[in-house]
């Protein structure tokens, strides 16, 4: 890989339509029973989600179309997609329908190149961060639109043991260029895998997180500890800031802000809480942002700082 450097530009993201508190949860208590927990909304930061009646590829198109829009690069400069999803068409006879469905809506009549990201279940988002550096530090591509989107189909499963899901979508845009005033270096990626734990694991191994944080550290040259800001995937509290704090990282790093707010919106998570600290102005020129997720079986990180 070539040694170009890569930034990354305009995270946004859309959530569901509608709001609702965690006691709208079907079933709630009787789901709480099941994962023999309480049903205590302060310790597991459960607090609001969002529904939608809108499908993955409309929530696509509706963020995507904000990240352009808000990039100051034309769509006929994007040579790139990568689209994120835990669950694309079943039959192949459809993929061209729901990707064609994607490009229309985004104007991307040029776009050379287009792929989907799945299989990394909620680490596809910075699954697909890496891939998209590579491609630009490479050479290959100048500008490469990064999109996740995903829905509760079944209601009944819109709380978990580990999570309360919010429907939603988010996306970026990676460039060769600075170019606008959201922007951030991309200084480096990294991703660690458990083989045996991909298959048959049901937690996640903050080993791999420690993995990450030393590739990364060899990579950028910046250890973990003058991180400004961890943002993670919007699990439970308990288990996001257990899991942080055994990965090496100090209590105050880990942003957890969103995990009331809005839930755990699949992939989405680093990203949409990238966006609200940079909307914040907290996100510091010059500032240090690692984006991390871990699900059981595997850990991914994308470390940025911000350009401007």
């Amino acid at each position: 890989m070539g040694t170009a450097p890569v930034f990354l530009h305009a995270p946004r993201y859309v959530l569901g339509e509608t709001e609702e508190p965690y006691t709208a949860v079907r079933d709630l208590e009787a789901r709480a029973a099941r994962f023999a927990i309480p049903v205590a909304p302060a310790t597991w930061g459960w607090g609001s989600f969002h529904r939608t009646g809108r499908a993955p590829a409309e929530l696509a198109v509706a963020s995507g179309n904000e990240t352009l829009d808000a990039a100051g690069v034309s769509r006929d400069e994007v040579d790139a997609l990568i689209v994120c999803t835990s669950a694309f068409p079943d039959f192949v006879d459809d993929h061209a329908g729901y990707l064609g469905a994607v490009l229309d809506g985004l104007g991307l009549t040029r776009t050379s190149f287009a792929c989907g990201m799945t299989l990394n279940r909620c680490n596809n988002l910075l699954a697909a961060l890496h891939l998209a550096r590579s491609l630009v530090a490479g050479g290959g591509h100048r500008w490469v639109l990064v999109v996740t989107a995903d829905r509760i189909a079944d209601e009944s499963l819109r709380l978990e043991k580990f999570a309360l899901f919010s429907d939603g979508a988010a996306s970026c845009l990676v460039g060769a260029e600075e170019r606008g005033a959201d922007a951030f270096a991309l200084l480096a990626s990294a991703a660690a895998q458990d083989h045996a734990a991909i298959r048959s694991g049901d937690r996640i191994d903050a080993r791999l997180a420690v993995a990450v944080n030393e590739e990364l550290e060899v990579v950028a040259g910046i250890p973990r500890e003058k991180i400004t800001a961890v943002l993670p995937a919007n699990l439970v509290r308990p288990l996001v800031l257990m899991k942080e704090r055994q990965a090496g990282f100090a209590a105050h790093q880990v942003r957890l802000g969103d995990v009331e707010r809005l839930g755990h919106c699949f992939a989405a998570d680093p990203v949409i809480n990238l966006a609200d600290l940079s909307a914040s102005g907290e996100a510091v020129a010059g500032g240090l942002y690692l984006l991390a997720s871990s699900v059981p079986g595997a850990r991914h990180g994308v470390l940025l700082r911000r350009a401007s």
